[in-house]
């Protein structure tokens, strides 16, 4: 039971990194154009 005393807060920090993460990757615009990409593998510049 002691042990989740140490997991709860990990598991909230680590929680909050990933949506820091994830806003960081929308404010740079690394979502913008994801079609792009796509049509880019296919044809093959």
């Amino acid at each position: 039971m002691d042990v989740l005393f140490l997991l709860i807060p990990v598991s909230l920090v680590l929680v909050f990194a990933i949506i820091g993460i994830f806003w960081w990757a929308l404010q740079g615009g690394q979502f913008d154009n994801i079609e792009r990409e796509g049509e880019r593998i296919l044809r093959g510049d």
